[in-house]
């Protein structure tokens, strides 16, 4: 009888396990055009400021350079370890085409092998991200060159 309980159990566990698998992989976003179109069209509330990038760059430093690395060139330690080739962030081409909407959700909801951060954050530090990550590809100014 007790083998038949084990069995009974490990059966029930297994199946409750492959629909927790199958239910994390159809909630994953693989593509951009898996991004719903009203999310896409969502417009940045958070106007990009000092300010916003100070508290965006204190998420970054903790949940972001590991993979994206410091500069959001793609090369952090954690990508490199697993293999993984995250978006070059520094290049102006990488998001010309990504709206706020899209960022946001991506941040949010997780994107191919990026985990979501779904309620850890506030919404107004997932746009203040969305700021922080439009900030990487703009030229920075050279201190030593102003008058």
């Amino acid at each position: 009888m007790s083998r038949l309980c084990i069995f009974v159990f490990a059966a029930i566990f297994s199946i409750a396990l492959l629909s927790a698998q199958q239910t994390q992989t159809t909630q994953k976003v693989t593509s951009y055009a898996d991004i719903p179109a009203e999310a896409a069209k969502r417009v940045n509330p958070v106007k990009s400021t000092p300010e916003s990038l100070a508290r965006a760059r204190k998420w970054w430093k903790l949940d972001c350079t590991m993979c994206h690395g410091k500069d959001g060139d793609g090369k952090g330690d954690v990508a490199a370890s697993m293999k993984l080739t995250p978006a070059d962030f520094t290049n102006p081409a990488t998001l010309k085409e990504r709206t706020d909407g899209e960022l946001f959700y991506i941040i949010k909801n997780g994107h191919q092998d990026m985990p979501p951060e779904g309620d850890r954050i506030k919404a107004e530090e997932g746009w203040d991200l969305v700021n922080y990550v439009r900030s990487l590809s703009k030229p920075k100014e050279d201190v030593e060159q102003k008058p």
